[in-house]
């Protein structure tokens, strides 16, 4: 300071409070009441709708009219309240509480030490007077059987997964990234006049309509439209009619309306610091009368292209799932393993844009193709469609590998190329990898090379070095380990990095558990929270790691568990008794279904008196005995 040897050094936190890292939103919400629900229903008894039909002049016109007037009226039937919320609010922080919280900062600002101390006192007194109501608002809820409410409540007071900030408008922002993920095609349409077989067309009745407008959960948002998930639920009865009249003629004249098509797109992005627009994902919203519409055909492609798809696509099949991709993708390996002289090279494979680049004309001749009528699949796989995971799925069916040697295992756009290398003859793989090169060229799929990786499993003792991997003249890189599928796995083939991932994030949510007994809530509910939160973490594809887990790393779980159980004060289920009942309820399902491609794995062991059980786990674990494996 001045001429001495004193600095002044000023020190900015890096920590803000709530209250002022983000400035109070105001919301309006609609207020859905039964007496309003039974107003709309009214207004849509009362509507005659053929006078909608009998003005449009086509079907763009027609369904424009019908959604904008079902927003209308749901506009003028539901009342609105709008408020403002505060970054750290709580739901039961009350009017009396801020009055009592103002009546304490008045007493300091004063510098009134015996009237602080009350208003300190009476602020903490209240505080615990609130919560203890709202405990028992949520014990209310929850012996009422109002599971959503409840299950809302607790995540608000465990500040579990607190929702992001809203994002700023940015028009310049949204044109680059409208041009960034825009693709066009320019080439003609042409319709294929013939098909495989015949297949019946597809026709949606009134009943089909009203259950998958029921379906529809409250809080999801809506499209751009206007018309929200709880109209659609409470009204059912009224809008199927309306609406199954839609959906059969869009079908008939291969029509899809334009106001359907449109959606609202919200860049996310993927990492926390933005250094180009591919660190963007883009989330649409969509209509959700058009979704709906979607799972009506979802369920018809699915029927007639089930017997033609690749035994090795896993995504969006009946009986199929993440941890079939990864057990499939594990017997391979392993089953090869056991041969004198052998590795393995895996490339996990990464596409840019995978749905962004489909091109519609290839995707319509691979359609027809497997037996789909062309009213049904005219054109199109867009960003937020609910067919777009099926469509990429049936886009890339006929990529397959030719080579026994090779497994080609895909879940929708995730790829992954598994190599069984005997006496170092590589030759089947690199062959196998150019052709896929080649295909995803021909079509129109883009392999990002930067994100394209390699792992090697090789238990040979002194192991020599291999050649790398070359991928359109960029070599592949070479990891150690990699979450394949949300599995992490190495290349030893050990699960304690994937354990060690698993036992970090079930601990910190036990801090979640720990603030709701804090709250006296019922065990009932303690032990549902931690079914949903923490439980479902543990158990992730316990049907991948379980069995082949050390014992060190069997034993941290299980520390996690005891721990949850003396924060519940009640008995859990151990992992030891989920695993062995998730693998017998898995063993069971591929059994009873021959397309499965462990189907053959598996085979019936008889009971004493000489009938097929219907339970099956594999004999290769000691702990199982009513399953053989051949």
């Amino acid at each position: 300071l001045g001429l001495s040897d004193h600095c002044l050094v000023h020190l900015i936190p890096s920590y803000r409070q709530k209250l002022k890292s983000a400035k109070p939103a105001v919301k309006t919400v609609k207020r859905w009441t039964n007496e309003t629900e039974r107003v709309l229903q009214a207004c849509f008894e009362l509507t005659d709708w053929s006078v909608f039909e009998a003005a449009a002049n086509d079907l763009d016109e027609l369904t424009e009219t019908v959604t904008s007037y079902i927003s209308f009226c749901e506009d003028m039937c539901i009342p609105t309240r709008t408020y403002l919320t505060y970054n750290n609010d709580k739901p039961w922080f009350t009017a009396k509480l801020r009055q009592l919280r103002q009546a304490k900062e008045d007493a300091y600002r004063y510098g009134d030490k015996v009237l602080y101390k009350q208003a300190k006192y009476t602020l903490e007194k209240e505080i615990k007077v609130a919560k203890r109501n709202y405990s028992e608002k949520l014990r209310n809820k929850f012996y009422s059987s109002d599971f959503s409410s409840v299950w809302k409540g607790l995540k608000v007071i465990t500040n579990y997964k607190t929702p992001s900030p809203s994002t700023v408008e940015n028009q310049q922002l949204a044109d680059d990234l409208n041009e960034f993920y825009c693709r066009f095609e320019k080439t003609p349409l042409t319709l294929p006049t013939t098909l495989l077989s015949p297949t019946p067309a597809l026709q949606i009745s009134e009943d089909e309509v009203r259950q998958v407008f029921r379906k529809n959960k409250r809080r999801k948002a809506p499209g751009p439209d206007g018309v929200t998930p709880t109209c659609l639920k409470t009204c059912a009865d009224q809008l199927a009619p309306i609406f199954s009249q839609i959906f059969n003629r869009s079908l008939e004249l291969c029509e899809v309306p334009s106001c359907f098509k449109r959606s609202t797109i919200i860049p996310v992005p993927k990492k926390p610091k933005i250094t180009g627009l591919n660190d963007y994902r883009p989330v649409a919203l969509t209509s959700v009368v058009m979704k709906s519409f979607e799972k009506l055909v979802l369920a018809y492609l699915k029927d007639i292209t089930r017997p033609l798809l690749d035994p090795l696509q896993f995504a969006y099949r009946a009986n199929r799932s993440v941890d079939d991709a990864v057990n499939m993708g594990l017997h391979f390996i392993l089953q090869h393993l056991d041969k004198s002289g052998t590795y393995v090279r895996i490339l996990f494979v990464d596409f840019s844009s995978a749905f962004n680049t489909i091109i519609p004309n290839l995707l319509l001749q691979k359609l027809t193709q497997l037996s789909v009528p062309t009213s049904i699949c005219h054109t199109g796989a867009p960003q937020g469609c609910v067919l777009s995971p099926l469509l990429f799925s049936l886009y890339t069916n006929d990529c397959t590998s030719k080579d026994p040697s090779v497994k080609l295992l895909k879940f929708a756009n995730d790829t992954t190329v598994i190599g069984l290398i005997q006496d170092g003859d590589e030759s089947a793989y690199r062959q196998e990898v150019k052709e896929l090169t080649v295909w995803c060229s021909h079509n129109n799929l883009e392999l990002n090379t930067l994100k394209t990786v390699e792992m090697t499993v090789d238990f040979r003792k002194n192991p020599p070095a291999l050649p790398p991997l070359t991928i359109m003249d960029s070599t592949v890189m070479t990891v150690e380990t990699f979450r394949f599928l949300g599995n992490t796995i190495s290349q030893d083939l050990k699960w304690d990095i994937h354990i060690d991932a698993i036992v970090k994030k079930a601990q910190q949510r036990l801090f979640f558990l720990r603030q709701l007994r804090k709250f006296s809530l019922p065990q009932e509910l303690l032990k549902q929270f931690y079914t949903a939160i923490i439980e479902s973490v543990l158990c992730t594809s316990i049907t991948v790691w379980f069995g082949s887990a050390t014992k060190s790393d069997l034993r941290r779980l299980h520390r996690t568990v005891r721990t949850a159980e003396r924060i519940i004060g009640t008995t859990l289920p151990t992992l030891q008794e989920l695993y062995l009942s998730r693998v017998s309820k898995k063993a069971g399902k591929i059994t009873l279904d021959p397309s499965h491609p462990a189907h053959s794995l598996f085979k019936l062991t008889e009971h004493q008196n000489g009938q097929a059980q219907e339970q099956f786990l594999p004999s290769s674990n000691p702990s199982h005995e009513h399953f053989t494996i051949n």
